[in-house]
């Protein structure tokens, strides 16, 4: 869920176009956070502050002033809650430090992609979360996001298989959504090979995996592949809107900011009519009928809070079972945190309850 490169001279006018899309209006944007912050912005609870003290620290630049590439390299808020463990001498769960895991390429849309396949203790076959990490369909891996998987595997009691997909700039929307669509394909045909129970899918996605596991269950409806038996959408991508209530109060938030936000824009679509697409814009699809089960996990400081609550009460006005909870005091990335922030523990918990009432474990 970044500025531009030296090739800014070819794609600048695309850039703009795409960025004033999602703004859908003039309204100056927010000053940045060196010349005022905004206090209708809330504070991060203690637990969080320490991470985001931590990812300072360590030399993070703010997403949008840094190239791609010096971007990609840059510490992330996972290493910040990395370090932050160590500093307090906190261990994982044993059930976490149980999970297993195997890497391995499987194909993908248009060549192979990477996956992470956990495994919790036991002997299976194991109901499978199929995984979409986050990073704006620009930035991070499934390296960056291991925490969320491994937390989900252990909690679950299911198998998870991270699945990676091609990024942009080099590849611009839809890319990613069709490396997803390959890999919940990929993960339910082969099933039997990793100790999979094919008859037990659900999706589980962040920020911009959010959007991904959103799509690939609308995929699998519309195509009658396998249905998943629910989706975890953990403050999802869900809109083009810039000027939400949330973005407006969390302009200048850490670590997703609304200049990031347009950075990412500014790398992933090749035209402005593509940010439009009912892909990307999911809260004005007027099709959502017929999803499965689906539970939304927001942070209340977080641009994108107000575009997850929104497509919560469009998937409940479209006759879908849906949970939505924004939990208080804390940013976008928190949820992978959830041995050194209290809330991101408690999303954990709300995200497994929901999949082992939908595996029926």
């Amino acid at each position: 869920m970044k500025i531009m490169s030296p090739l800014v001279a070819a794609l600048a006018a695309a850039t703009i176009m795409s960025t004033a899309a999602f703004a859908q209006t003039a309204t100056p944007t927010p000053a940045p956070a060196t010349e005022i912050a905004n206090p209708a912005m809330a504070q991060p609870a203690p637990e969080m502050k320490a991470v985001l003290d931590k990812l300072k620290e360590l030399g993070a630049k703010p997403i949008g002033t840094q190239s791609v590439e010096e971007t990609r390299k840059g510490p992330t808020p996972a290493d910040a809650a990395m370090a932050v463990m160590k500093e307090k001498g906190i261990q994982p769960d044993a059930a976490v430090k149980a999970v297993k895991t195997k890497d391995m390429m499987i194909p993908g849309a248009a060549g192979e992609i990477p996956i992470r396949i956990y495994t919790p203790e036991g002997s299976g076959p194991f109901p499978i979360v199929v995984y979409f990490h986050g990073g704006g369909w620009v930035i991070a891996d499934i390296n960056t996001y291991d925490a969320s998987a491994r937390g989900i595997a252990a909690g679950a009691k299911a198998i998870v298989v991270s699945a990676d997909y091609r990024h942009a700039p080099e590849h611009k929307f839809p890319a990613a959504h069709d490396d997803a669509n390959a890999a919940y394909k990929w993960a339910v045909e082969n099933s039997g090979s990793f100790n999979g129970d094919a008859k037990k899918v659900a999706l589980v996605g962040e920020s911009a995996g959010g959007n991904l596991a959103a799509n690939v269950a609308i995929t699998a409806r519309d195509q009658k592949l396998t249905a998943p038996l629910a989706e975890v959408l953990v403050y999802p991508i869900a809109g083009k809107d810039m000027m939400t209530p949330s973005y407006v109060e969390n302009a200048e938030a850490m670590p997703l900011s609304k200049k990031a936000m347009e950075w990412f824009v500014s790398n992933v679509f090749a035209s402005k009519d593509q940010a439009a697409d009912p892909r990307i814009d999911l809260v004005n699809r007027s099709d959502l009928a017929g999803l499965p089960p689906t539970t939304i996990i927001n942070a209340q400081i977080d641009p994108l809070r107000s575009e997850g609550e929104m497509l919560a009460d469009k998937l409940k006005a479209a006759g879908v079972t849906t949970e939505q909870k924004s939990f208080a005091g804390v940013t976008h990335e928190f949820f992978g945190m959830a041995t050194v922030v209290p809330q991101a523990k408690e999303a954990t918990d709300m995200a497994v309850a929901a999949l082992r009432e939908a595996f029926g474990n």
